[in-house]
């Protein structure tokens, strides 16, 4: 079992930065993908990031390229999406998720991955 806890969310303004934090405990976090994804109300939730288990491979949607990074801090049982140049449209509800492999078969969908956290709100006026 891993528990996932998200924080770092907020209101930002358009063109602002946020750093989300996810902190895991449970079983070896070096042992596990994650993956960072954002659900607004009405809709499904959407893949954001991905990060293997050794950090060697990294994954975004199209929508986030060059304004998001994912890292992750093993030592510290800790996964980051650091979020640049924010869009309204970037509003939403962001989920860390974890996944006891190296890399997912399908690192963008939501069934390749076990366990959630709880989600931290990011809120982009414009």
């Amino acid at each position: 079992q891993v528990h996932l806890t998200e924080s770092g969310g907020g209101l930002v303004q358009a063109g602002g930065s946020l750093r989300l934090s996810c902190s895991a405990s449970g079983r070896s976090f070096g042992d596990y993908a994650m993956g960072w994804f954002r659900q607004t109300p009405g809709n499904e939730r959407e893949f954001v990031a991905g990060i293997s288990r050794n950090a060697g491979n990294t994954h975004y949607t199209d929508s986030v390229k060059g304004r998001f990074t994912i890292s992750r801090d093993n030592a510290k049982n800790s996964v980051f999406l650091q979020m640049n140049s924010l869009r309204p449209e970037d509003t939403a509800v962001y989920t860390c998720a974890a996944v006891e492999t190296g890399w997912p078969i399908s690192v963008v969908a939501t069934t390749d991955y076990s366990y959630w956290g709880q989600g931290t709100q990011v809120t982009v006026s414009s």
